[in-house]
């Protein structure tokens, strides 16, 4: 029989890293997905914060997915990739900028696969805003964030993270795969080929993999974003990443109509923060390769979406010609007239 770790001791924890005293019952944020834990706020006196975000991840016995997906791939998904951003938090988000504002990870601590990240409380550092919509400015502000990110971490090799960031590249999906086949047998088709492409781009950096509204926090300033949330961090292109975002915040009409708009502003800023960083990259190259896969970038999540969700609302007309469009693009290349 398996040995049963004794549970971390959260408190404990707190003061032994913070050289304070837990003031209060500890807040929800929110609970994490399928039932793996908690996000906690706590308010601390004493010590050298006066509020800590506490990330508790604790796997349960029998997982409930809010769509079905209770596998043991899933399972293993999961879990890994709170290994992912433990990892993220003690080798890479120090060599985040204030342009790519992440939280300060304070500790962590790991028990089987239970797992405590403590870390800054966003809200205390400005922070305390999100948003279920965005203007314009706010939108820039979040497409700026990405175009930094991206460029603070060009040609990172992602050592201990995912190896293909994004939540729903093809190797971890085999199950909506084989949905797809039935709800779209020629994407099913080409998603190989989809996949391929977006892993043997020559401008390879890190993605964030979740790049989504829901995980960008708002200080109502005219240029402050910070993101949360690095489950699912690995290499890619950018244009996964953004992409993922315009569908996370966009209209299918606003995609459309803005899609130039946003492309142009994002390599703009991408060029602006490489020079910054003195980075020896041909810029113009980067550009060519990475708009080219922005359609690919967009159709690989929509392969995902049908295969896991055939009735999800981002499925949309928008998606559909995008894709269409890459399938016929691919299958001219594959059989040349």
């Amino acid at each position: 029989m398996l040995a049963r770790h004794m549970p971390l001791d959260i408190e404990s924890v707190l003061r032994n890293k913070t050289n304070g005293q837990v003031a209060s019952a500890p807040e929800r944020i929110q609970s994490l997905w399928s039932g793996y834990g908690s996000i906690l706020r706590y308010q601390l006196t004493g010590g050298a914060y006066s509020s800590v975000i506490v990330k508790h991840v604790s796997p349960p016995q029998a997982t409930q997915h809010p769509r079905g997906w209770n596998t043991d791939i899933s399972h293993t998904r999961k879990l890994k990739s709170y290994q992912v951003e433990t990892a993220w938090y003690r080798d890479f988000s120090a060599k985040c900028t204030d342009a790519c504002r992440v939280p300060d990870c304070y500790a962590v601590e790991s028990q089987g696969d239970e797992v405590l990240l403590l870390l800054e409380d966003l809200d205390a550092a400005g922070f305390d805003q999100r948003r279920s919509q965005l203007s314009p400015q706010e939108l820039r502000q979040c497409v700026a964030w990405l175009a930094e990110f991206h460029a603070t971490f060009l040609y990172a090799s992602p050592d201990e993270l995912w190896q293909q960031g994004a939540y729903w590249h093809l190797a971890t999906r085999p199950d909506e795969l084989e949905v797809l086949a039935q709800e779209d047998p020629a994407l099913h088709a080409v998603a190989a080929v989809i996949d391929a492409k977006l892993q043997n781009a020559r401008y390879k950096t890190l993605v964030h993999g979740d790049a989504k509204l829901a995980n960008f926090c708002f200080s109502g300033g005219a240029d402050s974003v910070a993101a949360v949330d690095f489950q699912y961090v690995g290499g890619g292109c950018g244009m996964q990443d953004l992409a993922y975002f315009m569908g996370s915040c966009l209209t299918e009409k606003e995609c459309e109509q803005q899609q130039g708009e946003i492309l142009n502003f994002y390599f703009e800023r991408l060029q602006q923060a490489l020079k910054a960083k003195a980075a020896e990259v041909d810029c113009a190259a980067l550009e060519s390769e990475w708009r080219a896969l922005y359609p690919i970038a967009w159709t690989d999540f929509h392969r995902f979406l049908k295969g896991w969700s055939p009735g999800h609302w981002k499925i949309n007309s928008y998606s559909e010609k995008l894709a269409r469009q890459v399938i016929a693009q691919l299958r001219l290349i594959r059989n040349p007239v």
